[in-house]
């Protein structure tokens, strides 16, 4: 059986709390937006998926449509859409993003 993008995208999202879709890789990310929010994520001390759109282009031109959200990287948390660089950033410096991710990592655990 064949799935459509947007069921990929669908299943990527549910399947991992805190996903990245980002250029390039953590270890070697090929934008600068994509670094920073790597750097920021990272500092929240948890682990996180990521999906590298250069090497997925059906995704990389699907998923603006699907989250009506048009640049990357993309910040998803247990299923919505965070927002880019510039937000990654911001949740940051106001300890928002650490506190979201916490909630995060424990609901997860307790469910497991």
């Amino acid at each position: 059986m064949v799935i459509s993008t947007s069921e990929k995208i669908q299943k990527q999202i549910s399947e991992n709390p805190i996903l990245l879709y980002m250029k390039g890789t953590p270890e070697q990310p090929s934008c600068g937006f994509s670094a920073q929010a790597v750097k920021f994520l990272s500092a929240c001390g948890e682990r996180f998926a990521y999906v590298d759109i250069l090497k997925n282009p059906d995704i990389r031109e699907e998923l603006p449509k699907y989250s009506n959200w048009p640049t990357f990287p993309q910040l998803w948390i247990d299923g919505e859409l965070i927002g880019g660089c510039d937000i990654i950033i911001e949740m940051f410096q106001c300890n928002e993003l650490q506190s979201i991710i916490k909630q995060v990592k424990n609901k997860y655990t307790i469910n497991k």
